[in-house]
């Protein structure tokens, strides 16, 4: 009687949902190496025991794992570190997905031809005097500094301190150029300063305000109709970008009622 050598590679291929064809791939490239090969047919045989990592090696490659990460992960024997590895790219590939969300978002708005019309209010806004953090800063890392600095604010001022929503006023480079100065504020009623914060003097503007109602996702789209609207209507752009948080995450965890107000600097063009 001949003993069975395992699984051929059809079976296996049966049982793992992988095809015959990436079981050889996956041979050739020593990802998944088959436990014996048979001299004389070269016919591939598996072990039960193979499944398991057939499966792994098949899920991540769903996510799009490249090849040479996903054998780092099922080479890796401590199973703390192969977790985090996976966790990794999962926490990737949620970032991802925040990217694409963002995207159809913007486009079904863009897609909305009676979604033009904007409300804008052209407002003075006297100097003000602020607590505040700045830094210089890559667009790519923007919103892990800004939940940074409102948290050193928000510790530092508690509700009762606190004379207005916050803000924040971004650099025009920050867009252009990819990195650019950041600044997140707060009105308090009694300014101080201590570590990152400072007590900032915010000269007075001529702003073209706007509100962006609910999550940011598509807030490119009303910086545009703002913009549009301020070239309409002959004005120049004068300045950093004022945000003020009317409701936000920090409010509500009901993103439809966040209320983003967007003022841009202005001042009238003079025809020549």
């Amino acid at each position: 009687m001949t003993l069975r050598k395992g699984l051929t590679i059809g079976e296996f291929a049966t049982v793992t949902r992988l095809s015959v064809r990436t079981l050889r791939r996956y041979h050739e490239c020593g990802l998944l190496v088959p436990a014996t090969v048979d001299p004389h047919t070269n016919y591939r045989y598996y072990l039960p025991d193979q499944i398991a990592t057939a499966q792994v090696i098949h899920r991540l490659r769903e996510l799009d794992v490249p090849l040479a990460e996903v054998r780092s992960i099922i080479t890796t024997g401590d199973p703390r570190q192969r977790a985090e590895l996976i966790a990794g790219h999962l926490r990737r590939l949620e970032a991802e997905l925040d990217r694409t969300r963002a995207a159809v978002v913007s486009l079904r708005q863009l897609l909305q031809p009676d979604a033009a019309t904007l409300d804008v209010e052209l407002r003075s806004v006297p100097a003000r005097t602020v607590v505040a953090i700045s830094a210089t800063v890559r667009i790519d890392d923007s919103l892990a500094w800004f939940d940074t600095a409102m948290d050193e604010l928000d510790a530092a001022f508690p509700q009762p301190e606190r004379a207005g929503p916050p803000g924040g006023r971004y650099a025009n480079e920050l867009f252009t150029d990819g990195v650019g100065v950041m600044t997140v504020f707060r009105p308090v009623r009694s300014p101080r300063g201590g570590g990152r914060m400072e007590v900032v003097e915010f000269p007075a503007a001529d702003l073209a305000v706007t509100v962006h109602p609910g999550p940011h996702d598509d807030i490119d789209v009303t910086y545009g109709r703002l913009g549009d609207w301020v070239v309409s209507h002959a004005l120049g752009i004068d300045g950093p970008v004022h945000e003020t948080y009317l409701a936000g995450p920090r409010d509500t965890g009901d993103a439809r009622r966040w209320r983003t107000e967007i003022g841009w600097p202005v001042f009238r063009l003079t025809p020549g």
